[in-house]
């Protein structure tokens, strides 16, 4: 009999894709499709959620008839970008507005609002987050403050909020089910990192009524089924982005500590059944959920790391290509002078400061576009090693630091982060976590495993290590000229 396959939806920031995997591990084909970005004002980020939907579909059935037929798939894991909110009519299946991504900003003076009004300490308790536009309950205010169809139809009853993995389940199952995990769930600001669905406090403090949000499920088990594909799949897992690549990446032992290069850096450490409660503005989550039990992570989110470089490509145009980056890096000793902080939509953990913007200093007539593409990687480094400081200043110092997603495949990269965090860096060999992490839990739902111990040994292979080798004076050289620039902006 040939073995079942599972086919994984991971939708990401700019591009959707959806994968086949065995319940080995091993990946037997991609489909993607690039995502149109909307920035209609400066801070705004917004997507089509019809769009997503198209072209997920798309990929999908791409994947299904490389299987062989819907038969051929034991289960589809679903892991998605976070925080971003779809609003759409549970009647007609349709979006009533763009979805707000993550990266969008707009909420900004909301937030201060609630701040001033003395609500981020009981908010920070509860939630494990902070007050900021990040994150997904002040995007659902704004959208029923802002949009006519949307407060219609929370007038009427007919409202649906999700995130995009809840719109994904809705559309997959025609309406039959209207699900979030609990890690996904604990993205929005409304669930409490310690109850069982949404906090109704929470959901009067942000004005978003509680019959618009979904279900709040285990990150394994059966959420539906889709018959858009001939014979029925069970949709079986569900995870935000960067829990499962933290749960492709293997870290199921408290203490691991993964970070996820791409669009942002996120970094997550496992902390068990320990709620954690951080003093470095850093950031409590759920890390999955199975059985209704729950395992936490502390988390660190940087907001612009692969974006740095595709802005650098497509609005400077300083490269054609991503991955000419490495070349340009290592064809300079340094990058004379130049530091790059990344503020394009403000600045993330520790600092939390929508209001920073990108700054590019230390130009001079010796300053090439090698030296600012040197310069945008450094960037990237420095951010990890702010956050490592924050880690430690919790209790939970790294002993090493796993990476994955786009950018980790930069040998330079990788090298540069070792050496200014002074950790061995350790890369996968499968760089592409996040969709094995989603293919792990959705192998769990459907039995194929039996537990996430079982389906890490099954699935994750080999690694490739890096130690740090720079020398003391040019890495606090570094780190003195990334300050400097950091308090400027």
């Amino acid at each position: 009999m040939t073995d079942p396959l599972i086919l994984v939806l991971d939708e990401g920031t700019t591009s959707t894709r959806a994968m086949l995997f065995t319940a080995s591990g091993d990946l037997r084909g991609t489909a993607q499709r690039e995502l149109t970005q909307h920035y209609p004002r400066p801070g705004w980020v917004e997507h089509d959620a019809a769009e997503i939907w198209d072209k997920t579909l798309a990929c999908a059935r791409e994947m299904v008839g490389r299987a062989g037929g819907a038969e051929r798939i034991a289960a589809i894991g679903i892991t998605n970008q976070r925080e971003t909110v779809i609003a759409w009519d549970r009647e007609s299946g349709e979006p009533l507005a763009r979805a707000l991504v993550w990266q969008d900003r707009r909420t900004a003076d909301l937030c201060a609002e609630l701040r001033a009004a003395g609500h981020e300490q009981a908010v920070r308790e509860a939630t494990g987050l902070l007050l900021d536009p990040y994150f997904s309950a002040t995007k659902m205010r704004w959208l029923l403050d802002n949009e006519p169809a949307v407060a219609e139809a929370a007038q009427a009853g007919r409202l649906a909020f999700g995130t995009v993995e809840s719109w994904l389940v809705f559309k997959l199952t025609g309406g039959a089910a209207h699900a979030t995990d609990a890690g996904n769930a604990s993205r929005t600001l409304l669930l409490a990192l310690t109850g069982a669905s949404w906090n109704g406090g929470l959901c009067d403090l942000f004005g978003v009524p509680r019959a618009a949000l979904p279900e709040v499920v285990d990150s394994a088990g059966e959420f539906g089924r889709t018959a858009l594909f001939g014979a029925p799949i069970p949709i079986c897992g569900l995870a935000g982005d960067q829990q499962a690549a933290t749960i492709g990446q293997g870290c199921l032992a408290v203490g691991a500590t993964k970070a996820t290069y791409g669009t942002g850096a996120f970094v997550l450490a496992n902390k068990g059944r320990a709620v954690p409660a951080s003093q470095n503005r850093l950031l409590g989550t759920v890390l999955y959920q199975l059985g209704g039990e729950r395992c936490y992570a502390l988390e660190g989110s940087v907001f612009v790391a692969g974006s740095l470089i595709q802005w650098l490509r497509d609005s400077l145009q300083m490269i054609v290509r991503a991955d000419e980056s490495e070349a340009l890096a290592r064809s300079v000793e340094d990058s004379a002078g130049v530091v790059v902080v990344p503020a394009l939509a403000g600045l993330g953990a520790p600092h939390w400061r929508a209001d920073a913007r990108g700054a590019i200093s230390g130009l001079s007539f010796a300053a090439t576009r090698a030296h600012v593409v040197r310069a945008a990687l450094d960037a990237i480094s420095h951010q990890t090693r702010d956050l490592a400081a924050a880690f430690a200043a919790d209790g939970a110092e790294w002993t090493e630091l796993r990476i994955d997603g786009g950018m980790s495949a930069n040998d330079w990269l990788a090298q540069d982060i070792a050496d200014l965090t002074m950790l061995p860096v350790v890369r996968p060999d499968f760089v592409e976590t996040t969709a094995l992490g989603a293919a792990m839990l959705a192998a769990i739902g459907a039995g194929l495993h039996c537990s996430l111990e079982h389906a890490r040994a099954a699935m994750i292979g080999g690694t490739r290590r890096f130690e740090p080798s720079m020398m003391p004076d040019v890495r606090q050289a570094r780190l003195a000229a990334w300050n400097k620039a950091l308090a400027a902006v």
